[in-house]
């Protein structure tokens, strides 16, 4: 090969290999439809708000952004699919606190969120619901503790996963009321929910968006919320703090594409996600699914409350005594 053609042809290989022709290309993102790969079942928390997000990113960008339901293995699985996507922008995840910064304290599978991920916005901060089935003779927390008390090892409660938010914060309800109850992990809150309705599951944990209504019409029993304030919609529920529990470490929901993603797609992403957020229009619908408004933050920001968040439920798996796996 002619020696000067041999060096332009380098040069092109560079070029195109470099994180400027990533960023130069990002200008045509999105050139066909956005697969939003949702770690949970159709119809949990995560699923819903997903679903009302992509809408309106399909309008803002003018391609259609698909959910794609992927759960199972505490969110790993549809973590995997996002994190062994391409990183050009086309295929992205929305998922939850748990999945990405409790996982990695419990099982060897999981993925280093900032390793695999590029974090891109925030969406909310809020704690999990305890709900308990109507015919169960307890009001909140204090009644549950004396009537699990009398029952030991016998009463079951319900969340979505070994290592999950709700699993988590009830080992440590269970060590500071000194009750044991058996842990029945579910591939999905909605699940919990539905056997906790039916009766064959007498406590479980959910999500703070798909039960509002089961609660409202009395199918279910809310105990208490995680987290350090009460719920939009359910503002008669009382904290566990209230309650002399306290467990304040909150949840989010996040936007996150693949490691190595164009800068330039992230920072579209996260201008769009936080201008949609900040509209009255979503403000009233993050509202009525119950999920307190956060402050919008930078991609930047939003990768330190991973990196802080990491460590902080690092903490409480190391507290509730759950064994990585």
């Amino acid at each position: 090969m002619n020696p000067i053609r041999r060096h332009w042809l380098a040069a092109a290989i560079a070029l195109a290999a470099s994180p400027l022709a990533g960023a130069q290309s990002a200008g045509d993102w999105p050139a066909r439809p956005v697969r939003l790969i949702v770690p949970g079942p159709p119809a949990g928390g995560t699923d819903i708000l997903a679903r009302l997000l992509a809408e309106q990113l399909s309008k803002a960008f003018g391609k259609p952004f698909v959910i794609e339901n992927k759960p199972g293995a505490n969110g790993m699985i549809g973590s995997e699919t996002v994190a062994h996507a391409a990183p050009d922008g086309h295929t992205l995840l929305f998922s939850y606190a748990g999945a990405m910064v409790v996982n990695p304290s419990l099982y060897v599978r999981a993925l280093d969120p900032l390793m695999s991920f590029e974090p891109i916005a925030q969406i909310g901060s809020f704690g999990n619901l305890l709900v308990v089935a109507p015919a169960l003779p307890v009001h909140n927390l204090r009644e549950l503790a004396d009537y699990a008390r009398k029952r030991p090892g016998e009463l079951n409660y319900g969340t979505w996963g070994v290592g999950s938010g709700g699993h988590l914060t009830m080992e440590i309800f269970l060590q500071r009321a000194k009750v044991t109850m058996n842990h029945v992990p579910y591939k999905g809150a909605a699940n919990v929910a539905t056997d906790v309705q039916g009766g064959t599951l007498p406590v479980g944990w959910t999500d703070v968006t798909s039960q509002i209504q089961q609660v409202r019409a009395g199918r279910l029993r809310a105990l208490a919320v995680s987290g350090t304030s009460r719920l939009p919609q359910l503002s008669d529920v009382p904290t566990m703090s209230e309650q002399g529990y306290p467990f304040e470490t909150t949840s989010w929901y996040g936007l996150f594409a693949p490691a190595r993603t164009p800068a330039a797609i992230v920072d579209r992403l996260n201008a769009e996600v936080n201008r949609i957020i900040a509209t009255p229009e979503f403000k009233t619908r993050l509202g009525m699914l119950n999920v307190p408004a956060a402050p919008t933050v930078s991609a930047a920001q939003f990768r330190n409350v991973v990196a802080k968040d990491t460590v902080a439920w690092r903490a409480v798996v190391q507290a509730a005594g759950v064994k990585p796996e």
